[in-house]
């Protein structure tokens, strides 16, 4: 674990234009977002086991309290910006979890993005109608 000094061991989650600051210690089980819990934050099913997901993996539910600051982007980038920050905090605590979190998937930075309007373009991609006559 690590020393007095510091309790916490930080890790750092990108997704999309979310960004997710997560502390973890050893605790009871806490898992605070923002100051709120899990199913208050991120409603959806999906978002919350996405972001408890790592500690299912490690089979460390329930002896760790995370602690998550995230901002910027949607819900659902969020939560994948806690699913990366947490499974990274993790294996600074337990080293011996990276086989696990690596075959699972949770080491990989999801590095797609919104593709950018283009001009003369409605969208990215999508063109105006056109009209033959």
């Amino acid at each position: 674990m690590a020393d007095k000094k510091s309790a916490f061991l930080w890790g750092t989650g990108r997704r999309k234009n979310a960004v997710a600051r997560v502390r973890i210690c050893e605790g009871t089980g806490q898992f605070l977002i923002n100051n709120r819990e899990v199913k208050d934050y991120l409603p959806r099913f999906y978002w919350a086991s996405q972001a408890v997901q790592p500690l299912e993996v490690a089979g460390v539910e329930g002896k760790i309290d995370v602690f998550v600051n995230a901002h910027g982007g949607g819900l659902t980038g969020q939560a994948g910006a806690i699913r990366l920050g947490v499974a990274r905090a993790l294996l600074k605590m337990y080293p011996g979890s990276r086989p696990a979190l690596k075959k699972a998937g949770l080491l990989t930075r999801d590095s797609r993005m919104v593709e950018r309007k283009k001009v003369g373009l409605k969208g990215a991609r999508a063109n105006k109608q056109f009209s033959k006559r």
